[in-house]
């Protein structure tokens, strides 16, 4: 417990900071717009309100952690835009990838498309005022990240590197919507390895003058923790506490993502059989849900997940040995793997 503790502390010290930065954020925005009327502040209130509403901030505790490797030696007042920045690219994703995949929750209240759909009497204008509540959300990103009073060349590799996570996370998104399920592994790098925790710790470490040595290794811990992130919470998608994801129980079966867990649940034929009726069906009886997931773990799949998830994080474990790293840069990294990994269902 000991190791995890500095980068739980560093998480309790970021956290308050960016969500009184990020409600600052969407004040000044409702301030400049509000006054264009309800087509404008519709979709941005309904953004507002999800970026608002919880998260752990893990991505701009990395952006925290990768500054503290590099040695950029500033201070979080510093690199609080480019924390506030990750974040509110996240909520663009989330927007956006609630709205594709149909889910009409997220941490425990409505997605932006289904509140829009209901408070404009329309699915396809809660649609079209989704997409657009993303955009709005993802330039606001860019904005909040320009904040940053950085030197211009810093700057530059700055914005480079947020472009970078944009641009690998959309990739994957098209991949994973668009594919035929048979890069998954490229869908899991991209869409979640590569923002979700490489992106905001290269990110953090450009504050600074990171060696292509601590480049290489953050890569080398970063890659295999946020895919082993992302089958965590394919399991917790599944068999998850619906007071804890903010989801009903078995929410990615109903809503039919192509994920590993379903990848090697479909492999049995009882399995398929107790899947035919429910596997991207939201309607599906919570009793045939209940009777899905039990022939999903009886078919091996969920313990193939965690054998995955235990492979993974030896990879990023054996990455923090890298002698780049100090004893200290090691217990901040093992607290960030076992955040990311150690969820339980």
């Amino acid at each position: 417990m000991a190791e995890q503790e500095p980068f739980a502390a560093l998480v309790q010290r970021v956290r308050p900071e960016v969500e009184r930065a990020l409600s600052q954020s969407w004040e000044h925005a409702w301030r400049e717009h509000a006054d264009l009327g309800a087509p404008v502040t519709a979709p941005l209130g309904a953004a507002r309100e999800l970026c608002l509403r919880g998260g752990k901030r893990l991505r701009a505790a990395l952006v925290a952690v990768g500054a503290e490797l590099a040695g950029a030696g500033a201070s979080l007042s510093e690199y609080l835009p480019l924390c506030c920045a990750v974040e509110l690219l996240h909520a663009y994703f989330l927007i956006h990838d609630d709205w594709m995949d149909q889910d009409e929750l997220r941490r425990g209240g409505p997605s932006v498309h289904a509140a829009l759909g209901k408070q404009l009497r329309s699915p396809h204008l809660g649609a079209a005022g989704a997409v657009l509540a993303g955009d709005y959300t993802a330039a606001l990103a860019t904005r909040v990240l320009l904040q940053a009073s950085l030197p211009p060349g810093r700057q530059a590799r700055v914005l480079s590197r947020f472009t970078a996570m944009q641009l690998d996370a959309v990739v994957g998104q098209q991949l994973d919507v668009l594919g035929d399920g048979s890069n998954l592994d490229d869908v899991y790098r991209l869409k979640t390895g590569s923002y979700t925790v490489l992106g905001p710790l290269l990110l953090g470490a450009a504050l600074g003058e990171p060696s292509p040595q601590l480049s290489a290794a953050l890569e080398a811990f970063a890659l295999p923790a946020g895919i082993a992130f992302q089958l965590r919470d394919d399991l917790l998608g599944a068999f998850g506490d619906p007071a804890q994801t903010g989801k009903p129980r078995g929410s990615d079966v109903l809503a039919g993502k192509r994920t590993l867990l379903l990848q090697v649940a479909l492999q049995s034929a009882d399995c398929r059989n107790a899947l035919a009726g429910v596997l991207g069906n939201p309607a599906a009886p919570p009793q045939d849900v209940e009777r899905a997931l039990e022939a999903i773990a009886a078919s091996g799949a969920r313990a193939a997940v965690e054998r995955r998830i235990a492979e993974l994080t030896a990879h990023s474990e054996r990455a923090v040995q890298d002698s780049v790293f100090t004893p200290a840069a090691r217990a901040l990294l093992r607290g960030v793997l076992a955040a990311l990994t150690d969820r339980g269902v």
